[in-house]
């Protein structure tokens, strides 16, 4: 019946059944074939061939021929011809060789790795900034990019502080330091900190102040003979052999104690004596170097460490990481000695690289154009007393004179606040109600901070002459105290308010000096003395990124 249903078709479109049959038999039969001779299976660590059952007998099996199918040799032929196709066809030029070469396109070019890298600065709120900085870029670089970025007024007391918790620890960075290299040495939790350092170089201006004369060695072999100009110069000259000498104390390893020796501090290193105050080659053993380290002050509080006093400092190498073992733990008796043997490593360390350092801000304002705009100095040397009653002003050498004048200067401001009292109106902006709040805008007013942390404020950015800070009374909630700084000594002054024709006023002394608001007050004794040891001259500030 199959035959009767298929449409009639020409001999060359016949397809002969059995031949097909016959070729697919035979490819089978050579899979079959090929799979038994490569099978092997491991029976109890030998091999056997395992042949799989071939397909049941049939009546055509006898005729299967051995062939390879024609469409393989087909394709072959194919590809050959694919192969050698496109050699003898004419060359067409590419109108974007741009963007087939590696180095002009931008998806087939490598990439570019950048040598910027990320770093993360706190300030003392803290908040924190993340900055991209290249690998050779100086902390002194870095802070200008943070005066820039946070709009703070620009000077050379701005430092990067490299600031380690765990260990307790901090340091201010030598402005000429690669902040990469020094983020490379530093632990995770470890970072870095942006505040003011008023006594990064105030040792150039005052050199008598940091190095008393019988820790200097020197100066005990001439009498104390030796001017401050030539006191620098023998630390700045490599040639010299400087020399501190004097009493620490020194944590021995591993335990809580402490141990007095008497110490000498060169260009070679950290050198204590084993006998006494011998200074011969053969009692002195070397504690540290100074090229593999940095000094470092110690923040955590004697009771930690149980050290005698509160004057800590340490040695750290610059391999160390977070290893409190590997610090070397000192202690001074009192501020003006760990201030000497701190400032006496660097110097030499450094050498002339930290004068070079210190010259760059003061030749930058030499260099400053006369139609620049001046930016207020409160430096002692610039603020004096004047006399402008007359046509022209002057100087007032005469102290007695400079303290009537102080005197009347504070009357003539408590009159002029007087007048505005009568010309106003009652208003939230009263100058009597605004006097009260004003000076909470100002840099140098921290508002409700503890004694303790006014201490520490005062301490972290260097305690120069003249460093000063603003807060409210604990002991008295109308009255503020004033913090000052002199002679590394830290010392307050209770500002009071005073009532007088119904007008409140904020004195130092009693009464004498009466001032309308507090901005007055710090303006007056920016100017004059009066009853503080020294002129208000840094205001210690807390910055916010």
């Amino acid at each position: 019946l199959l035959p009767s249903l298929r449409p009639p078709a020409s001999t060359d479109d016949d397809v002969d059944l059995e031949q097909l049959v016959n070729d697919m038999n035979s490819s089978m039969e050579s899979v079959y074939s090929t799979q038994a001779d490569t099978a092997v299976l491991l029976n109890n660590g030998h091999g056997r061939r395992h042949t799989p059952p071939l397909p049941p007998s049939s009546p055509s099996r006898e005729r299967l021929r051995h062939s390879q199918p024609m469409h393989i040799k087909a394709v072959r032929h194919l590809q050959e011809e694919h192969q050698l196709r496109p050699a003898s066809l004419p060359a067409i030029p590419n109108p974007f060789p741009e963007l087939c070469s590696p180095t002009g396109s931008p998806i087939l070019s490598p990439i570019q790795t950048s040598d910027n890298h990320i770093v993360k600065v706190w300030s003392e709120d803290g908040a924190g900034k993340v900055v991209e900085i290249p690998a050779d870029m100086t902390a002194r670089d870095m802070c200008q990019l943070l005066v820039y970025k946070s709009h703070c007024l620009d000077d050379s007391a701005w430092s990067l502080v490299e600031h380690h918790p765990i260990l307790g620890i901090e340091r201010c960075l030598e402005d000429h330091e690669q902040v990469v290299q020094v983020q490379a040495s530093m632990s995770s939790d470890s970072k870095f900190l942006f505040r003011k350092n008023y006594a990064k170089y105030e040792f150039f201006r005052n050199p008598l102040n940091f190095f008393p004369e019988q820790m200097v060695a020197w100066c005990q072999e001439s009498d104390g003979s030796i001017p401050q100009s030539q006191l620098l110069q023998n630390f700045l000259n490599s040639s010299s052999c400087p020399e501190i000498q004097g009493h620490l104390y020194v944590k021995e390893p591993g335990r809580k104690s402490w141990k007095k020796l008497y110490m000498f501090l060169r260009r070679s290193g950290l050198y204590y004596s084993a006998k006494g105050t011998s200074k011969e080659p053969r009692h002195l053993q070397l504690l540290s170097d100074l090229e593999d380290s940095n000094i470092f002050t110690v923040i955590t509080g004697r009771k930690l460490h149980n050290a005698p006093t509160d004057y800590q400092f340490c040695i750290k190498p610059s391999k160390v990481r977070s290893d409190c073992k590997e610090l070397k733990m000192l202690c001074a008796e009192d501020e003006q000695s760990r201030t000497c043997w701190m400032t006496a490593f660097r110097l030499l360390k450094y050498g002339i690289v930290l004068y070079q350092s210190y010259n760059v801000p003061q030749q930058r304002k030499a260099n400053l154009s006369p139609f620049t705009a001046p930016v207020r100095s409160v430096s002692e040397n610039s603020l004096v007393a004047m006399d402008f009653s007359g046509r022209t002003g002057r100087v007032i050498d005469n102290p007695v004179e400079a303290q009537s004048a102080a005197v009347e200067e504070g009357q003539t401001w408590r009159k002029r606040s007087q007048r505005m009292n009568v010309l106003g109106s009652p208003s939230p902006l009263h100058p009597s109600s605004l006097s009260t709040v004003i000076h909470r805008t100002q840099v140098w007013f921290h508002g409700r901070i503890m004694r303790e942390d006014a201490h520490k404020m005062m301490i972290q950015q260097g305690q120069v002459d003249g460093l000063f800070l603003l807060r409210d009374s604990q002991s008295n909630p109308k009255a503020f105290v004033l913090t000052l700084c002199h002679h590394q000594k830290i010392k307050h002054f209770q500002i009071l308010p005073c009532e007088e024709d119904g007008q409140v006023f904020f004195s130092l002394d009693d009464g004498a000096t009466k001032f309308t608001d507090l901005i007055h007050l710090v303006e007056f004794y920016q100017l004059n003395r009066g009853v503080l040891p020294c002129k208000l001259k840094h205001p210690c500030t807390a910055v916010a990124l």
